[in-house]
């Protein structure tokens, strides 16, 4: 059967900290990413469904990123769970998100495929994500490197 690949583009407002970075980045800053989801899979071939020709319905989708993703860190400030500052800052802010590791795209991306693989439906796989952090730079996870 034809494997055909589909991509949903998101967006959204983040501010993180790198503690213990040699750089800027270990100061707390925002980026306005672009996140950029591709799954693979035959189109459906029932005639009956209302899904037929179609890979996964793009509010599909759209639903189960929002939800895993989107809805959890947009507009938030993410600080790794062992930032010292982080009682601090958490004080001073209303929407913190503690993550087991430190807020790094590469990372994100790790934990963003965890989240989204198991939700896609049985005749899908997560091919790819990209997730942009500014108009210069971005990090993309593959399954064929992963081994999923």
């Amino acid at each position: 059967m034809t494997k055909i690949r589909i991509t949903k583009e998101y967006h959204f407002e983040m501010a993180h900290a790198l503690p213990g970075y040699d750089g800027l980045c270990k100061n707390i800053h925002g980026h306005s990413y672009k996140l950029f989801v591709t799954i693979i899979g035959s189109p459906i071939s029932d005639k009956n469904s209302p899904k037929c020709g179609m890979v996964m319905d793009f509010n599909d989708l759209k639903a189960i990123v929002r939800k895993e993703i989107i809805e959890r860190l947009d507009h938030s400030l993410a600080l790794y769970e062992n930032d010292n500052n982080r009682n601090d800052i958490i004080r001073a802010t209303e929407n913190v998100v503690i993550l087991p590791y430190l807020p790094t795209c590469e990372n994100m991306l790790e934990d963003f495929a965890v989240r989204i693989k198991d939700k896609l439906p049985a005749n899908v796989k997560l091919y790819s994500i990209m997730l942009r952090e500014t108009a210069t730079s971005f990090a993309e996870w593959y399954a064929e490197d992963n081994r999923c």
